[in-house]
């Protein structure tokens, strides 16, 4: 009887000394958000109020493919992209018109893309700070009907603002041809996202291709903790152009 309050007693003490690992995600939710459409859509997620399209050219799309290769960690083949400080936000420095074009996917998610906005010299600590996001392409990722260059107006914008990007994952549901505001968002603003170590909570990557004076967003589209995140920010490949008013 003794040995055995003894070996009780050693269970007790190594329960009691070990310790839980701490979470490396931590869902965010965006429960003080409100969802709106930029415009109507059909079935697929397609925007009806697309303006003329941009030309996007071979070089362009080569770029892409071989700066974001499929499947290859961003992390092995650019380091510096996802050491960069830099975020996809646009600061309004002018009152401007902003246009976003769909580039190309590599994704089997059906991922919405949207922005919200926020003062530029208040930038949002938590999802509470998001008050409004406005989906720009519903389905921007698997089964979309969108094509390289489609684009879309998203508003004016006055000095002070920002502008911050989200990708929500497999938010569109291509049967029934609408969205799940309660996805997991996945933001160009690194702080907003649900990976705790701060080399993960990148998923939204820039790149610069001056042959055509164009700044594009790769995103990755799965918790980046995740043993099936492939890490290559190629999932949705978008850009913004703008022109002051």
């Amino acid at each position: 009887m003794k040995k055995l309050s003894l070996l009780f007693l050693s269970l007790a003490i190594l329960a009691s000394c070990k310790k839980e690992k701490p979470p490396v995600t931590i869902p965010v939710k965006f429960t003080a958000t409100t969802y709106q459409a930029l415009g109507p859509a059909d079935n697929t997620g397609k925007p009806l109020n697309m303006l003329t399209p941009d030309v996007v050219s071979d070089s362009l799309l080569t770029y892409i493919h071989t700066t974001l290769p499929e499947h290859m960690n961003l992390a092995t083949s650019r380091p510096d992209l996802l050491s960069s400080t830099a975020i996809g936000d646009i600061a309004i420095t002018q009152k401007s018109e902003i246009d976003i074009t769909y580039v190309s996917a590599g994704t089997g998610n059906s991922d919405a893309i949207a922005f919200y906005t926020y003062p530029t010299n208040s930038p949002p600590a938590a999802a509470t700070d998001i008050k409004v996001i406005t989906y720009i392409f519903p389905n921007a990722g698997s089964g979309t009907t969108l094509k390289s260059g489609d684009k879309v107006n998203i508003g004016t914008f006055d000095v002070g603002t920002s502008v911050g990007f989200v990708l929500l994952q497999n938010a569109f549901n291509v049967a029934s041809g609408t969205l799940n505001n309660g996805a997991v968002h996945f933001c160009s603003n690194d702080v907003l996202n649900p990976e705790v170590a701060p080399d993960k909570k990148k998923h939204a990557v820039l790149l610069n291709y001056p042959a055509e004076n164009k700044t594009l967003i790769g995103f990755e589209d799965v918790d980046r903790t995740s043993s099936s995140c492939d890490n290559d920010f190629n999932d949705i490949v978008i850009y913004a152009s703008w022109q002051a008013k």
